[in-house]
């Protein structure tokens, strides 16, 4: 039928083909022709008729922008309907969300143990010792807690939050103490001082951090110690803003508490500024904000506007340099497109350093790039100099000529930073001065098990800023000696020597890289050639080697790892504790883990629209790209995905809309 319907078709002439082709009937077991086969054989064959072959009218081809308007169109439909479909799915997302969230949950005859409303008094200063807490008895998990060992921490900053996060649940009955509710990213706080982040962003609540552990938190201050009867004395505001002070029992307590910044016995340092705290940033903001306002007005001299846009930051460490770094970029992108053009004029920052060079704790090559890019951005360098005094209206520095005559400087300034250095905070000073041996000046010393030295024994820890892991050999001389002396002749020889050196690197392993020569620091130090080392051979073999171990520094990447180190040991502890106390051992840190390691995954600042890394053996510094890096790294460093949104939004924001430029 179908070749039939073609032969009709084409004897009325509306299409040239050749009769016999046309008409020749098909096998169609053999040949299958389709409708548009035939067709393109009907149009390609030659035709034997004298009449002319009509000559096929092909579609004019469409316009080349028509054709671009139509895909635009089509692809336009596809976001479209793709963005109402997102949207639908948003929308239901939040429905069943908000479904499963706004229920009706009561709360009826909550069981409170009658020892959390009336805790009785004991301790030296008969205070009341807080055994139980309001929800120790509020589910059956609760309870089954309340029967755990009792791990107190005191702190919330990044040793703090590290040991949390790295405990297993279930372990420990776990209470947190500190004065803050929440725990800050401290790294984003130069960000935070000029607007470039909100402070929202850098916290993340306590109460979330340890909903995981079904913890406990008490908001506020650890004043006192009483190690005998395994107490913590802390210092709680009432609702009248009364000062209270109760006991809190712990069977093993982490110090975290931090650390302040030390004042180097300058005067005048409570006209100064810290970065240290969400509030310093949000004062530092305030001022800064301030000082622009008061500048732009027209009654504002030219000598007072010069010290209003005036900006010291004392200490070229990270801190003060990120700070400065971050105010130049903040008068450059905002300053610049909504004040007076005079203000940023006159804006002059300056960075006071005790020290030849910024960011010493950095490679050399950092710190010329990080100089050479401030000398650019016209950001004052003053090194080799030492801050004397700070007034309200301006500051004193000293400096030294070429016969080391003592020369002074002052700059007007409404604006000071102060970041030199730490110092020990009030707490980790009173169990400082509560135990023997104990003559650090900064921080509390700690063995590498991270126990403080002097406490009882696997009760005390403290890691972070607050606290510092011994240096010293000389100290553990006795120890070493006693274990190393297998033939008890008050010698010790090579063999012997090798022994203790396995020991010490066990103890210590800060101690390891100067470790290295065992039979040159043997042969070194036998100063008679007897081919053995006396006490008092070995005595200053031991206090050589210990002044060049290095400290580790008071930095959040100590404080982190320390915490991941002592939280999984925790938990290993609670798990072994018990077999270990059936075969007679109680001494468990030793049992479940080898000391502290640290190791060092570089360092990294902001000096403005440009980053640099120090990775140890290499350094890695740069613009646009460094910069996204350093993001990129503080962004995975976040405590949770809720603050690791809001600070990608932040970062979004300041860079279509620029920073928020109102003063609350």
């Amino acid at each position: 039928m179908l070749m039939q319907a073609f032969c009709r078709s084409a004897r009325l002439g509306r299409y040239a083909v050749t009769p016999s082709l046309a008409c020749r009937p098909t096998n169609l077991g053999q040949h299958h022709f389709s409708l548009r086969q035939a067709r393109q054989l009907a149009t390609e064959a030659p035709s034997s008729s004298s009449t002319k072959p009509k000559i096929p009218i092909e579609p004019r081809p469409r316009s080349k922008y028509l054709r671009r308007t139509f895909t635009g169109i089509k692809y336009t439909g596809y976001l479209c309907a793709s963005t109402v479909v997102g949207i639908i799915v948003l929308g239901a997302g939040i429905f069943v969300h908000d479904a499963f969230t706004y229920t009706d949950k009561h709360i009826d005859k909550v069981p409170i143990s009658p020892l959390a409303l009336h805790p009785q008094k004991g301790g030296p200063k008969n205070l009341p010792i807080v055994a139980s807490l309001v929800d120790d008895q509020e589910d059956d998990e609760m309870k089954e807690l309340s029967t755990k060992p009792k791990l107190v921490v005191v702190g919330g900053g990044w040793g703090a939050v590290a040991t949390l996060q790295s405990l297993n649940a279930g372990d420990y009955h776990v209470t947190v103490v500190t004065g803050e509710t929440f725990t800050t990213f401290t790294p984003l706080l130069p960000s935070a001082a000029v607007g470039t982040v909100q402070v929202r962003s850098l916290v993340e609540p306590i109460r979330k951090v340890i909903a995981r552990l079904r913890g406990h938190f008490i908001s506020g201050k650890a004043v006192d110690l009483v190690m005998g009867e395994r107490l913590l004395e802390v210092e709680t505001i009432s609702s009248n803003g009364e000062k209270k002070h109760i006991y809190v029992p712990y069977d093993k307590i982490v110090i975290a508490c931090g650390s302040v910044s030390s004042t180097h016995g300058v005067p005048g340092l409570e006209h100064c500024f810290q970065l240290k705290t969400i509030s310093d940033a949000q004062g530092i903001r305030r001022r800064i904000m301030q000082n622009f306002e008061v500048a732009s007005l027209p009654t504002t001299t030219p000598e007072e506007r010069k010290r209003l846009l005036s900006f010291v930051v004392c200490g070229g460490g990270p801190t003060g340099v990120e700070t400065a770094a971050e105010i130049y970029d903040f008068c450059q992108e905002d300053i610049m497109n909504y004040y007076p053009k005079i203000c940023r004029e006159e804006v002059s920052i300056h960075v006071i350093q005790s020290r030849e060079h910024i960011l010493n704790t950095y490679s050399e090559a950092i710190s010329k790039y990080a100089e050479d890019k401030f000398a650019r951005d016209k950001v004052d360098l003053i090194v080799n100099s030492h801050v004397a005094a700070v007034h309200p209206d301006h500051v004193v520095y000293t400096t030294r000529d070429e016969n080391g005559k003592t020369i002074e400087h002052q700059i007007p300034t409404n604006f000071v930073l102060w970041s030199t250095g730490i110092a020990m905070n009030p707490f980790s000073q009173r169990v400082s001065d509560l135990l023997p041996n104990q003559v650090h000046k900064k921080a509390v010393v700690t063995d590498s098990q991270l126990r403080v030295k002097g406490a009882p024994r696997g009760e005390v820890y403290a890691i972070g800023d607050c606290a510092t892991i011994e240096t010293s050999l000389i100290a553990n001389l006795l120890e070493l000696v006693e274990e190393s002396d297998k033939d008890k002749n008050g010698k010790i020889d090579f063999d012997e020597w090798e022994f203790m050196v396995r020991r010490i690197k066990q103890q210590i392993p800060l101690a390891e890289d100067h470790l290295q020569k065992v039979r040159h620091l043997f042969e070194l130090y036998d100063a008679d050639h007897d081919g053995s080392l006396t006490l008092n051979e070995l005595a200053v073999l031991l206090q050589d080697v210990g002044n060049k171990i290095t400290a580790l520094p008071a930095t959040a990447q100590v404080a982190s790892q320390q915490g991941k180190y002592l939280g999984k040991k925790l938990s290993k502890m609670a798990k072994a504790k018990p077999n270990l106390v059936e075969h007679g051992l109680y001494d468990t840190d030793e049992a479940v883990s080898s000391a502290f390691r640290y190791s060092h995954l570089g360092n990294l600042a902001y000096i403005g629209n440009a980053a640099v890394f120090d990775l140890g053996k290499m350094s890695f510094m740069g613009g646009l790209l460094a910069m996204y890096a350093w993001r990129s790294v503080y962004w995975s460093e976040q405590v949770s995905a809720r603050t690791r949104a809001l600070l990608m939004i932040d970062w979004i924001i300041r860079g279509v809309w620029g920073r928020d430029l109102s003063i609350l």
